[in-house]
């Protein structure tokens, strides 16, 4: 029994940042009913490849825990499936163009007149207001506007390189579930709902922290330093002779320890790098040296001696060996999930942990309309109605 065991969420999203939150919510015990359009369901599911056995990785990973039904939301019939779902819910999760939902007529304004109660969550590109607010939502796009790709890649006069998970469609999907329990928190408190509006833009300004700060304070952007740190030095990956660690000496006394870990303990008196303001002055000059020691030896032999001296330290894991690393088995970071037709399949896990109402990986992704029967007859459809539903295309069941 997840903490928010007998919450309804019906979440009209698609591809990402939408079914993150509703995956968020579903792996802390909500009943998170999916809506996929007609035809084709969800656009991810023709993320292709890799599959599983034809069904999509990638729409397998953002769906699972919650119960999918496919319906087409430009009839009539299905637009009123969807009212009759909504008038039954606690939380609505839209991702689609501003306008959109209004011309269904299931916006916020709408449904608020008859469910007051009403917590819904609208996650766009960049807002439901300003001069951008119509604008279509893609991460690369987003990673642009918001900064975020002027600040990532090698250096000066290097390409800009777009950060390699879509961090503002991730982002956006914890921030709207952040929003969502929060409405959730005062609903509980006065019996009102509210809008819950947050984007793509705003997800990849929040990641610009560091920079941001930079910014304002100085009035100067800061550009890409590759894996280095903007404030403090050295903090960032090196070469070794076999590979790539991280070396993270952010504080005075890990510099020091730094220093007699690589067996150069005369680096901590040079002028030049005595305290963090003269390195970050010099950081160019203090990376050259550290990396021609960093290659006299091995990962392990640096890795072994770093830890033994207290500085944090690291290997660069591939994905792979990240999911095969012991410490993510030990958090459940890598969990199986049992798929109607598939079996069990891996998955990642829920990153939280709650003693007393822990998450579950209950179910893994509906496959298109599974649980289209089931929720329309919740909803009160006899029979022969689902059957003409599914007759005149109106809905699609597995």
């Amino acid at each position: 029994m997840g903490p928010l065991d007998g919450l309804r969420v019906i979440e009209l999203a698609h591809i990402m940042a939408g079914p993150v939150c509703g995956r968020m919510l579903a792996d802390l015990g909500a009943d998170v009913i999916k809506v996929e359009k007609l035809p084709g369901g969800d656009t991810s599911r023709s993320f292709l490849p890799p599959d599983v056995n034809g069904e999509s990785a990638a729409f397998m990973m953002l769906n699972r825990n919650k119960r999918g039904i496919a319906v087409d939301l430009k009839a009539p019939d299905g637009q009123e499936i969807v009212r009759r779902l909504l008038q039954r819910a606690d939380v609505v999760i839209e991702n689609y163009r501003t306008g959109t939902m209004e011309r269904l007529g299931l916006g916020y304004d709408a449904l608020r007149r008859h469910h007051p109660g009403l917590v819904f969550c609208e996650i766009s590109g960049y807002g439901r207001t300003g001069p951008m607010a119509d604008h279509g939502g893609f991460d690369l796009i987003a990673q642009g506007y918001s900064g975020l790709m002027s600040v990532t890649g090698e250096g000066p006069g290097r390409p800009p390189v777009k950060c390699g998970p879509p961090v503002t469609d991730v982002t956006a999907g914890i921030i709207a579930c952040v929003g969502v329990l929060a409405a959730l928190l005062h609903r509980r408190q006065t019996g009102q709902g509210q809008r819950v509006d947050t984007s793509l833009f705003e997800a990849g300004i929040t990641q610009t922290y560091w920079q941001a700060a930079i910014a304002l304070a100085t009035g100067v952007s800061p550009g890409p330093m590759g894996s280095a740190h903007p404030l403090t030095a050295p903090y960032e990956a090196f070469q070794t002779a076999d590979g790539w660690i991280t070396v993270g000496a952010s504080s005075q006394p890990t510099w020091v320890k730094l220093t007699e870990a690589i067996g150069h303990p005369e680096l901590a008196a040079d002028p030049r790098f005595a305290e963090n303001a003269d390195r970050m002055r010099n950081r160019a000059t203090l990376a050259e040296i550290l990396s021609a020691i960093f290659q006299q030896g091995s990962s392990a032999t640096w890795l072994q001696r770093l830890e033994a001296a207290g500085t944090p330290a690291g290997p660069v894991l591939s994905v792979g060996d990240m999911l095969s690393h012991p410490q993510a088995i030990a958090r459940g970071m890598v969990t199986e999930v049992e798929h109607s037709r598939l079996g069990a399949v891996k998955t990642v896990g829920f990153p939280i942990r709650l003693s007393g109402t822990p998450s579950e990986v209950r179910r893994g992704a509906p496959i298109l309309g599974e649980h289209t029967r089931e929720v329309l007859t919740e909803l009160g459809y006899s029979a022969p109605q689902i059957a003409a539903l599914e007759q005149h295309a109106v809905v699609a069941t597995a």
